[in-house]
């Protein structure tokens, strides 16, 4: 039956909580989504009674469906909390939940896991609404207080319980703060409990967003779900400049996308030689510059001060100078011009064809059209005026 014919028939329609396109955090919630891959398999949601609840931003837990109901991804959940309830959205159910717990190193029969209620009713959305609502005017509120005590903190977030009786302050702060007297404040005032959370740089760009570098939306905001220190032998091993304003992201720390493709080049690096090691020639005393890992040629310079006169010598031919070199011998020249015949020009080329950016504004002259002396007149043609 249509809701139309519910409607007509004189019954209400039924109030439909199981999707978050209408919540109010739909679009801060939905970060961090993960693809469920068993979602075609039939028996995957059978004798499985733990699902997943994400919250705002990037909270999520585990949690047990003791009253056996029947959830699916998208239904808007009560659930137990310390003290009261919360009010989530479940995010995964079945087997595959299985597998994320075993990704978090959660063992299902040691752990403790909080219970589901029930499905959230329009009562519980109403006041869960009115919870999040508050939460900005909040957060400003705080960042006044915590000013004027002096507190060396940021506020970035604050998450109100679904029952609107606790709220999570998430703070960042480089040392350690005394922030006793701000959770008093702030007790009185909102009459609500009180959590601190303090949260890295890292995880505060990933709560607000934004676009890379790269021109895509940041990765903390999207997928990365824990984060791994990046240091700044991942630029060296990649041959990147040590340009803190390239290699920093909004975060102002190093770009976590550094680590993406690391192993790859430590990989491709394991047959180079040391670039340590100064190549004798007759001609002097070759150093090493820089290396293009992965079309496998290291560039030297007789001049290591002024950096001038670079010379592409393949790892092959590298190889087999230190091997001269330690037996005593000088090699005449770096690079055998024979030998860099059969492997092909080093140089770099233009095969795209990449011409000026400004080509297709240049006005090209207008051709004249050409006489023909040999063209017969025909009738149409005009005569000439007397």
């Amino acid at each position: 039956m249509d809701s139309t014919e519910k409607e007509k028939s004189g019954n209400k329609p039924e109030t439909n909580i199981s999707s978050c396109n209408g919540c109010l955090r739909s679009k801060k919630c939905s970060k961090l989504e993960t693809f469920d891959w068993l979602n075609d398999v039939p028996s995957s949601t059978q004798n499985f009674d733990i699902v997943e609840v994400r919250f705002k931003n990037t909270r999520k837990d585990f949690y047990l469906n003791t009253n056996s109901l029947r959830l699916s991804k998208g239904d808007i959940v009560a659930v137990e909390a310390s003290p009261g309830h919360d009010i989530g959205i479940v995010s995964l159910t079945g087997e595959i939940v299985h597998f994320q717990m075993k990704k978090h190193g959660i063992n299902p029969k040691e752990h403790e896991f909080k219970k589901v209620y029930r499905k959230a009713k329009p009562a519980d959305l109403d006041k869960w609404h009115e919870a999040t609502s508050l939460e900005d005017q909040t957060m400003l509120k705080t960042r006044i207080i915590a000013s004027d005590l002096n507190l060396d903190m940021k506020i970035g977030d604050v998450e109100y319980q679904g029952d609107k009786t606790k709220a999570i302050f998430y703070y960042i702060a480089d040392e350690r703060v005394d922030f006793r007297e701000l959770i008093k404040i702030l007790a009185e005032k909102f009459k609500i409990r009180i959590e601190m959370r303090q949260i890295g740089a890292r995880q505060e760009a990933g709560r607000i967003g934004g676009i890379g570098s790269c021109g895509r939306e940041l990765c903390c905001s999207t997928w990365i779900t824990n984060f791994v220190s990046v240091t700044t032998n991942a630029a060296r091993y990649q041959e990147i400049s040590l340009n803190p304003q390239k290699l920093a992201g909004q975060c102002g720390k190093l770009k976590c996308c550094l680590n993406y493709e690391l192993d790859c080049y430590i990989d491709a690096q394991k047959d180079f030689p040391s670039k340590e090691v100064i190549l004798e020639t007759k001609s002097g005393q070759a150093h090493h510059t820089k290396t293009d890992i992965f079309r496998g040629i290291m560039w030297y310079t007789f001049d290591p001060v002024n950096m001038v006169n670079f010379v592409p010598v393949p790892v092959e031919r590298v190889k087999r100078i230190i091997e001269l070199n330690k037996k005593g011998k000088k090699v005449d020249v770096l690079i055998d011009t024979s030998s860099a015949k059969n492997e092909g020009s080093l140089e770099f080329k233009n095969e795209v064809g990449q011409e000026s950016l400004t080509r297709f504004e240049e006005s090209k002259p207008k051709r004249k059209k050409k006489k023909n002396p040999k063209r017969k007149k025909t009738r149409n043609d005009k005569k000439p005026n007397a």
